[in-house]
């Protein structure tokens, strides 16, 4: 039990009520966080408190509800709020604890929103107004809370606003699991937190620039909330002064007093203004961040670079490796591709001889733990949708999911397209529907509008995160049906692009290879 402080809500309840108190009275804070901070199955498990794991949360909850309503009852005028501490857990879906293997992992993502959601019941039950995932040092933990946080508030109907509280671990301005600032903004902003920000970690005077850098583009409230430091000290007065917050506290080792003095500097400043609200755009995370709208390739165009060559289907040498299990190897493809200045990795393992779902699993595990090839974002390809799905699981950035299509009907592709939305992802949708592949360029538009009317206004998926393929097909055959293809695929763009505001095109021209069967030096080209 010695280190489990979680435990003192039940042993010790008025210990912690009397340490909520003296926030509220002598810091002033207007919220206070539960002690709640380790408090899922997964962190329990180190004291064989699993079972306690609602009382934890509901106790520690409660005792801060009370304590806050006590406070609130004194001065109405002032109210003050519970915040639901949800904390990162022990153990993290991005990284091996194997330096033998880097496809290893001590905990799913499955596991993961299995027990923050046993979390969360306990801390809304409690009494908590607001829900915080803090201490994120692995952005997959974080998108796992997420889901059980949306998953909860779906099956309850409440609305209950959630914070978001990222963690630095030096002066690279990234999280432990690898991602800069923005890459964590980008990765998690699809579940509309309320409040973004940093906490833990580096002092206030090392976060500043990394605070700035938020503040450029968080579209919600930003907070800071760094270790124990008095403000003229923590430099503390550059926030303020340069209006990049909204809300500001302590973190370890601040006291009440330390609080009380945070609290008073930071009435003389006006809050963070909000931005305004431009257009949407696609905004993609590796370990770093991608607008996809602001890209341009090598040659100076608007175009996104898709890297193709880790398909099985797109890369003969690429499908030997899978088949061989060389999975090191077939990293080294990854890697080429972004320095030859691909801007997005394209991961298809799809093969009749390869079980399709540990590959992709196993391959993402290690692509995930290269920074060469992860800091850019990832597209799941993959015929099967459990496949493309178990990937997503395991990626903590923002990926482009290739392909859902209404050939599997509309009920289902309703399903599909839901579940992705959950997982925070950018979509391809395919030209096909219940009748089968679209030729010319008026089926194209048909379906591509049926898919994004369906989309935008049943599932609520953001346009800007809808990429259509109107199929290329089989241009270069020589063959008279075939001669008007290029020139559909072009009209069709157009149309699309005019009446399914904000979505994105892509164009798999890689289908020009089929015209040339036989001719190994121009189809590997």
């Amino acid at each position: 039990m010695k280190g489990n402080n979680d435990q003192l809500s039940i042993t010790q309840p008025q210990i912690i009520s009397g340490i909520y108190k003296e926030y509220l009275e002598v810091g002033g804070s207007d919220l206070i966080g539960t002690n709640t901070f380790s408090s899922t199955a997964i962190a329990m498990a180190d004291y064989e408190m699993e079972d306690y794991v609602y009382e934890l949360n509901y106790e520690g909850a409660r005792l801060a509800r009370e304590a806050c309503d006590e406070v609130t009852a004194k001065d109405p005028t002032k109210p003050r709020f519970v915040v639901g501490a949800i904390g990162p857990t022990n153990r993290t879906g991005s990284i091996s604890p194997s330096v033998e293997d880097p496809s290893a992992r001590n905990v799913t993502f499955d596991e993961l929103v299995e027990a923050y959601f046993e979390q969360i019941v306990g801390l809304v039950d409690g009494g908590s107004d607001i829900l915080m995932v803090e201490t994120i040092f692995d952005t997959l933990n974080a998108k796992a809370a997420l889901y059980a946080v949306g998953e909860y508030l779906e099956f309850t109907g409440l609305d209950i606003p959630v914070f978001v509280s990222g963690t630095l671990v030096d002066q690279s301005g990234r999280t432990l699991s690898g991602q800069t600032g923005e890459a964590f903004y980008a990765s998690i902003r699809h579940a509309k937190p309320m409040c973004v920000g940093l906490n833990c970690a580096l002092g206030a005077k090392h976060m500043t620039p990394f605070v700035e850098k938020l503040a450029n583009c968080v579209e919600c409230f930003l907070h800071v909330y760094s270790n124990a430091g008095l403000p003229n000290a923590m430099g503390g007065y550059e926030f303020f002064e340069n209006g990049w917050l909204n809300m500001v506290g302590g973190c370890c080792g601040s006291t009440p007093p330390h609080i009380k003095a945070i609290r008073e500097m930071s009435e003389n400043y006006k809050p963070r203004k909000l931005p305004d609200v431009g257009r949407p755009k696609m905004w993609l995370s590796g370990l770093e961040d991608l607008v996809v709208d602001d890209v341009h390739n090598h040659l100076g165009l608007p175009f996104l670079n898709v890297g193709e060559r880790c398909n099985i289907s797109g890369s003969i040498r690429f499908k030997k490796l899978m088949m061989a299990g060389d999975y090191g190897t077939a990293m080294d493809i990854a890697k080429k591709q972004v320095e030859d200045g691909a801007h997005v990795i394209d991961i298809n393992v799809d093969d009749g001889m390869l079980d399709g779902l540990a590959a992709m699993q196993k391959f993402v595990k290690i692509a995930v733990t290269e920074p060469e090839v992860s800091k850019v974002p990832f597209m799941l390809d993959a015929s099967k949708f459990e496949i493309v799905l178990a990937g997503l699981k395991w990626c903590q950035g923002k990926c482009i999911v290739n392909s859902i299509s209404l050939k599997v009907g509309e009920e289902l592709f309703k399903e599909q397209a839901t579940l992705l939305k959950k997982h925070g992802c950018a979509v391809v949708v395919m030209a096909f529907d219940e009748e089968g592949q679209a030729a010319t360029a008026p089926e194209k538009v048909r379906i591509c509008k049926r898919s994004y009317d369906i989309l935008v206004n049943e599932v609520h998926f953001p346009p800007e995160d809808i990429i259509f393929d109107p199929n290329v097909l089989t241009i270069g055959t020589g063959m008279e049906e075939h001669a008007n293809y290029g020139i559909d695929f072009i009209n069709a763009c157009k149309t699309i692009k005019e009446i399914c505001p904000y979505v994105k095109i892509s164009g798999g021209i890689s289908n020009l290879s089929f015209g040339f069967r036989g001719v190994m030096k121009i189809r590997e080209s």
